[in-house]
């Protein structure tokens, strides 16, 4: 053989307990290294490149030949190893000819009863000037789906706002029209709602959950935090209310678990106090927490100090998780389910996310957006429900963002993962979709490597928390 190169890019090792992970980072796939795969793993680690002689040398001592050939084999089929000579592997992006989508989301009215200080909307204002969306439009919109889903059994109809549920009876004429569409066209549909719950009575909540909405509730913790930020138009907080609201929806709603998402701003940082709140005391079924680091307002956003003492206490609930898992409990928290699930699955991400080809959001006029989150901002839209898709428009974005390769996301380990990061936040933060968010790389790959260790205490303890908690959620 010629002398092969380390490819450090395409692996990353963590080592847990006293098992040696091997990341492959081009696909996110984890292998446990033995012996062999360890020792070959740090010579060219150190060394960079290595020949036959050369490993020989090092390492013909110790091991037989075939097994030093088969690891090394390996290596290369993997890309973690290859020959000195060969050029670069080019980044693939992979053309874009047809926009399949899944979801849609409905942005059904600018118009929000709460003024909370951290809201990115840039179209929001107060319910007396909310622009609610028509049937028309929703219909429109639905129709698009359904089309755009040809090959999928199964789509998703999201309504967002503002506060959606200002906008109840549109609601209910696009949810009966969206289910005799799919039944028409032999497919399944879901409906989800983000909502602020002050809106909330009973009879909402028994309809929503006859038609099996995923609800998701924004509620920030106990009341000194949830009021620090998320007040009603004229100051007042909400915690009382939402309070209320919450424990009616959860004592009757039987359908789908309820979630909890929780902004964290300066001020609202306390991430275990929150979730015990949220879970214990409210009983919500999960939590998932969003720092704030972009919003409008910079004296509301996490400043890197706050994040990182934010990341660190997302790390000690997520020993808290773990150790719940090894037990057969799952407590409830989001962000490790997400991180957990990516790991499981072997994510290969060439784009962080499905907007703009899974996923778009349609705003009052029809227009369409890369998501709910830029819906009234700046940036382009694609098209319009009663038009279509701008496809060969929305393609190139698409295609464009499959290449970060200028900004150095080319030779990050977590590429395959967070693939550049949100959209919306580097375009909120930097001014450009494509920018990655680098205050949250380090961050971000610590993370990553916090994960691959929960991953593999919990696959060496109690494997069967996955196929129970997991795999069930991501299928509903």
């Amino acid at each position: 053989m010629g002398s092969l190169t380390f490819i450090r890019h395409n692996a990353h090792r963590v080592d847990v307990d006293d098992h040696a992970m091997l990341m492959h980072v081009p696909t996110t796939s984890l292998f446990e290294m033995d012996e062999v795969s360890r020792a070959v793993y740090e010579l060219f680690r150190r060394a960079g490149s290595a020949d036959a002689a050369m490993l020989r040398r090092e390492l013909g001592g110790r091991f037989a030949p075939q097994a030093l050939t088969d690891c090394l084999q390996s290596l290369i089929s993997l890309d973690i190893l290859r020959d000195t000579d060969a050029p670069e592997t080019p980044i693939r992006v992979q053309k874009v000819e047809d926009i399949p989508l899944s979801t849609i989301i409905l942005n059904v009215n600018t118009g929000c009863n709460l003024a909370c200080t951290y809201c990115y909307k840039e179209d929001l204002t107060t319910p007396a000037k909310g622009e609610k969306m028509d049937f028309a439009t929703a219909r429109a919109a639905i129709d698009l789906l359904i089309a755009q889903a040809a090959s999928r059994d199964r789509v998703n109809v999201v309504f967002f706002g503002g506060e959606p549920l200002t906008n109840m009876p549109l609601i209910r004429q696009a949810v009966d029209y969206a289910e005799a569409r799919a039944a028409e066209a032999g497919k399944t549909v879901d409906f989800s709602l983000t909502t602020n719950a002050t809106l909330l009575t009973e009879e909402i909540a028994d309809w929503l959950d006859a038609h099996r909405f995923g609800l998701t509730v924004s509620m920030d913790g106990p009341r000194a935090m949830h009021d620090r930020n998320r007040r009603t138009v004229g100051g007042r907080g909400t915690y009382d209310v939402v309070a209320v609201k919450v424990r009616m929806l959860l004592a009757r709603y039987r359908s789908r678990p309820v979630g909890a998402r929780v902004t964290l701003t300066a001020g609202v940082t306390d991430v275990l106090a929150i979730h015990d709140h949220l879970i214990n005391d409210l009983g919500f079924a999960e939590v998932g927490f969003g720092p704030a680091t972009s919003g409008p307002i910079a004296v509301f956003n996490l400043q890197p100090d706050m994040l990182k003492s934010v990341f660190e206490d997302m790390k000690t609930l997520g020993r808290r998780y773990v150790d719940a898992a090894i037990r057969g409990e799952n407590i409830g928290f989001s962000n490790m389910h997400q991180l957990l699930t990516d790991i499981a699955q072997g994510m290969k991400k060439a784009v962080p996310c499905g907007a703009g080809l899974g996923l778009l959001a349609v705003d009052k006029d029809g227009e369409l957006h890369l998501c709910h989150r830029f819906v009234g901002s700046s940036q382009p839209t694609y098209g319009n429900v009663t038009t279509g898709i701008d496809v060969p428009k929305l393609a190139a974005f698409v295609e464009g963002a499959q290449d970060r390769s200028g900004f150095g996301c080319k030779t990050c380990r977590i590429r395959s993962i967070c693939a550049g990061g949100c959209y919306h936040e580097s375009y909120a933060r930097q001014g450009d979709p494509f920018a990655p968010v680098y205050h949250y790389c380090d961050l971000l790959r610590d993370w990553v490597d916090f994960g691959i260790e929960a991953y593999t205490r919990i696959m060496q303890a109690n494997p069967s928390f996955f196929r129970r908690h997991l795999t069930p959620r991501r299928a509903a």
